[in-house]
């Protein structure tokens, strides 16, 4: 069988896949706007609104992703009861692979957002020019907390692999973190966590950028601490099965507990657009892949593929399955017969 269709028959597989994604959702608004002249009340451009956009980002952009590829998500997360809430909730809902129930509400916090306002000319691109967020003040109540552990564990048995997206806002209590832990003991459980890794010790396979492994490791990467140095301290010291540090134009490097690195290349151009969501296209693409039967190399090498996808599009951005299957015969070729 080709390398090809190797990968067709696991993304043919998507289909039966059910992932769990605990994380935090965020509110992705952006106006978008043509400046017109200065400001009388202070030295500032005066922006004409022209468009506004909502998507959901953060988690809401690896659910988002696993629905888009055709598989059944069970997402996790908290909203607030207010507008940017009441869109993600409607978007999601409409949606029928995707499991509402886990959408819970807290009425006492807003939704954390981020609004970027863009500006430019007609026939320019538009540039942002600030960006304002709305994050939650509070933890989360008690009762809440306990609501969602009682449906994580409910869930849990439908959930063929979980994936934890941690921003660092409110939902990974301690509580839910130990929780999330234990299940890594009977399935995949993968991690992508903004500041917070080393609190996920012992899950199955933990996904940080260079600078999430730098921080992680508290070492700067240097001529003599590569980043091959940093990762097999953090696999062993993280104790999980496998390591996938993403490198942006540098593609990644995949770290397995029996010793084996693997570099892969960066697919296609290494000039990119906008790399907002990339991380979340990997994380959606790598659960999906061991769902579905796929090993460690073919899994990180498509979600390789899922991001060079998306770090050419604008904004929060996500991708389907000939999108993923176009790229893929690109870049192997002809020489697959």
């Amino acid at each position: 069988m080709s390398i090809l269709q190797e990968y067709k028959d696991i993304i043919q597989n998507f289909n039966n896949a059910r992932i769990g994604v605990i994380g935090d959702i965020v509110a992705d608004i952006t106006i978008s706007g043509r400046p017109t002249k200065l400001s009388r009340e202070a030295p500032v451009i005066v922006v004409k609104h022209e468009s506004e956009t909502i998507a959901p980002g953060g988690a809401g952009n690896t659910i988002n992703n696993i629905s888009k590829l055709g598989s059944k998500v069970y997402p996790v997360c908290i909203l607030g009861n207010d507008a940017p809430g009441n869109y993600i909730f409607d978007y999601f809902e409409k949606k029928p692979n995707v499991e509402t129930n886990g959408l819970f509400r807290n009425p006492s916090d807003n939704t954390t957002s981020k609004t970027r306002i863009l500006a430019g000319d007609m026939h320019t691109t538009k540039q942002q020019v600030i960006r304002i967020d709305k994050e939650p003040d509070h933890p989360i109540p008690v009762e809440l907390e306990e609501r969602i552990l009682r449906y994580i564990e409910k869930v849990n048995n439908d959930v063929s692999v979980w994936v934890v997206s941690d921003y660092d806002y409110n939902i990974m209590t301690n509580n839910v973190i130990s929780r999330i832990k234990t299940f890594a003991k009977e399935k995949v459980v993968i991690v992508d966590s903004r500041r917070r890794l080393r609190d996920f010790k012992g899950v199955t396979i933990a996904v940080p950028n260079e600078s999430e492994a730098e921080m992680a490791s508290n070492t700067r990467i240097t001529e003599t601490n590569t980043i091959v140095d940093i990762g097999k301290v953090l696999l062993m010291e993280m104790e999980v099965e496998k390591l996938l540090i993403t490198r942006g134009n540098h593609g990644m490097l995949l770290f397995e507990k029996a010793g084996k690195i693997t570099d892969i290349d960066v697919c296609g151009t290494k000039e990119v657009t906008d790399v907002t969501g990339a991380g979340d296209t990997v994380v959606s693409i790598l659960s999906l892949a061991y769902a579905s039967g796929a090993t460690p190399d073919q899994a990180a090498r498509l979600s390789n593929y899922g991001a060079a996808v998306v770090v050419m599009k604008s904004g929060t951005a996500t991708l389907k399955r000939h999108e993923l299957i176009n790229i893929i015969e690109k870049d192997l070729g002809c020489t697959q017969q």
